[in-house]
């Protein structure tokens, strides 16, 4: 297995594991990736989900020699028809409803910059080199960051990169909104999971409701949110957490939610 899934109460750790490669994604990487994502989605204990690698590097980029027939055939990822969900979200419109952060190092280059887009919360080590790398090897990425990289980091920036192949540094995504902490260099797994212990404590359908009402927003606009928002909001009114989190307010304690 070169992804493994290491758990912490309500966390779920989506662990990349072949730093020989500099982390290269191959297909077999890809589908564990997906099964990992399902679970997250669809596993009651897990509230919160951290990506991370093992090694200097986050990814050096795909391993190419597993993917070019695929691409070359215009197939795309190997996504199963049940049990997983698309880590790039290119292959259906399957999306996991919980909040997903990702802690990256050294290289972070094509896949891993086309998954953290992603992702909602994205914490980089200092010595992070993010860059899409395709236009140097002879053709163009696929896996989302034409579609997500501009709305990211703006039109200008993102053709900045994209069409020219260069690096960015960790400081230079910081700027233009891309990762949201930079840390010194080792620091950023423990950084994800301090924001993720937060996000695992708060109410779970809150946490939800939140990326579902901002997603439509960002997918549909903001009168798709609109409709939806009050409905939703009344529903999570009446959840026990909502009690518990009135309860606790009142004696003075701090909230333990059930997602209930």
């Amino acid at each position: 297995m070169t992804i493994h899934l290491k758990t912490e109460g309500h966390i779920l750790q989506i662990e990349i594991d072949r730093p020989q490669k500099y982390n290269a994604l191959t297909r077999r990487m890809y589908s564990q990736m997906a099964k990992a994502y399902y679970l997250l989605d669809t596993e009651e204990r897990f509230r919160v989900g951290v990506v991370y690698a093992n090694g200097p590097h986050f990814t050096a980029g795909l391993e190419l020699t597993d993917w070019s027939d695929r691409f070359a055939a215009g197939l795309g990822f190997p996504l199963a028809s049940e049990g997983e969900i698309d880590p790039f979200y290119m292959m259906s419109d399957a999306r996991c409803r919980k909040p997903i952060i990702f802690a990256v190092q050294g290289y972070c280059y094509t896949w891993g910059v086309e998954t953290m887009l992603n992702a909602d919360i994205r914490v980089a080590a200092s010595d992070t080199r993010f860059g899409m790398l395709e236009v140097r090897r002879g053709f163009f990425p696929s896996g989302g960051a034409t579609l997500r990289l501009p709305a990211a980091i703006g039109w200008g920036n993102a053709m900045r990169y994209l069409l020219t192949g260069d690096e960015w540094s960790a400081e230079d995504a910081l700027r233009m909104g891309l990762i949201q902490h930079v840390t010194e260099s080792g620091k950023q797994l423990q950084k994800a999971m301090d924001i993720a212990r937060r996000v695992a404590a708060a109410a779970p359908l809150g946490v939800m409701h939140i990326l579902k009402n901002s997603r439509i927003a960002d997918e549909r606009g903001e009168i798709a949110a609109k409709q939806t928002i009050f409905s939703d909001v009344a529903a999570v009114m009446k959840s026990q957490d909502m009690k518990e989190g009135l309860q606790s307010f009142i004696e003075r304690r701090t909230a333990v939610f059930l997602g209930k």
